[in-house]
């Protein structure tokens, strides 16, 4: 089944672009030259642009045919990772410490695929938004545009987004209609003991030995307070402490993530947390400071919207490559904020390669961008057509 054709055609000037961004990478809120070739682009295609919103967020509006009165809204997250690349591609990042290693560099460029194909046909009748976020990982983009009324100002009937999918085969398409993504809390946990002598260590309250105690124990909390059919997974993802050979730390810090599909299990498990903190801070004589945030809602796609997708992909992909997932991911996005508010469907493209976002070789497969930009579009024609 085709791509558009049109869409086709700007396949070269997508990879130019997109490589360029991926070249250029900014962390959440920070995205000022991303946001700015955004805002360009749609401008230079005719395109309604409004800037600022939730700090960097760039909003497009198109009007089609017609005088309809429906609205549905198309997002791209614009943000790259605090991390090192190890690709030793041409376009690899030029900043130290910035690596697009999620794929939101393809993000961006598949929605601005189809802004430039929507402006120029305008085939459909109503009001597309074009809502190119900032911040997506972990630092509450989504929540800052809603916060600057985002649904406010341009009101969205509809909602839609995309993420591509290294884990599927290039040309599949996946779609999983009701909770599909968990929801995540990141975690500080602080330990103020008291230092000594490496020598000596009966004079200290040893941080690293309650930092290792305290990672353990917390691992309990899933395999022995979670009911066994319910989904959890709490994961220490670092840890800090000491600074030389022969000191005992007085102090460490513990981060880490909990990802859960029910208000019930993240309600446990945060509790359950805070108890046994408090319970080894009172064995070994130290204090521990739990900090515990709610980062990201449990994304639910919409059934309505998620028929949408799938009829949708079978007419841009092999029919037999669309997928309907039936297992939720454990992974976690802040697009789960705007569905709350909003009913829509967050659907995965995939494309060759094996490496895992988030690992320092990730490569995103160009030939996606068509496929993504098409879906967009032919979502927008679909829901709403002309005549």
């Amino acid at each position: 089944m085709p791509t558009i054709d049109r869409i086709d055609g700007y396949a070269d000037e997508l990879t130019a672009i997109r490589r360029d961004l991926h070249a250029h990478p900014e962390i959440g809120f920070e995205e000022v030259r991303t946001s700015g070739i955004v805002a360009d682009k749609l401008t230079s295609w005719g395109i309604e642009v409004h800037r600022g919103l939730g700090g960097t967020g760039v909003i497009g509006v198109i009007k089609g045919k017609g005088s309809g009165s429906k609205r549905i809204g198309l997002r791209a997250d614009m943000d790259a990772l605090p991390m090192e690349e190890n690709t030793n591609l041409k376009w690899s990042s030029k900043i130290p410490g910035r690596f697009h290693g999620c794929g939101h560099d393809g993000h961006t460029t598949m929605l601005l695929g189809t802004a430039r194909y929507l402006a120029e046909t305008r085939n459909f009748d109503g009001t597309v938004h074009l809502i190119f976020q900032p911040a997506e990982e972990g630092l509450g983009g989504a929540r800052a545009m809603i916060k600057d009324g985002l649904f406010e100002k341009f009101p969205c009937d509809e909602l839609y987004g995309l993420h591509n999918a290294p884990d599927l085969n290039h040309g599949e398409i996946a779609i999983l209609p009701g909770p599909a993504m968990a929801s995540a809390d990141f975690f500080d946990l602080r330990i103020t003991g008291y230092g000594a002598h490496g020598a000596m260590p009966e004079r200290s309250k040893d941080a690293v030995v309650i930092a290792t105690t305290l990672a353990q124990a917390i691992q309990t909390v899933v395999s022995r307070n979670v009911e066994p059919l319910q989904a959890a997974v709490v994961s220490i993802t670092q840890i800090h402490a000491g600074s030389a050979y022969n000191v005992i730390p007085g102090d460490a810090h513990l981060c880490g993530t909990i990802r859960t599909f029910s208000k019930e299990v993240r309600t446990l498990v945060s509790e359950r947390i805070r108890t046994i903190c408090a319970g080894i801070a009172s064995a070994y004589e130290c204090a521990i400071d739990v900090d515990i945030r709610d980062t990201f809602n449990v994304l639910v796609n919409q059934v309505e919207q998620s028929k949408v997708v799938e009829e949708v992909a079978r007419t841009i992909v092999d029919p037999a490559k669309v997928i309907t997932r039936t297992q939720p991911k454990m992974g976690s996005e802040d697009f789960a904020d705007m569905l709350e508010t909003i009913p829509g469907a967050y659907f995965w493209v995939g494309h060759d390669g094996s490496v895992p976002v988030h690992n320092p070789g990730f490569v995103l497969d160009d030939k996606i961008l068509p496929i993504g930009a098409s879906m967009f579009a032919r979502i927008i024609e679909t829901r709403m057509p002309v005549g």
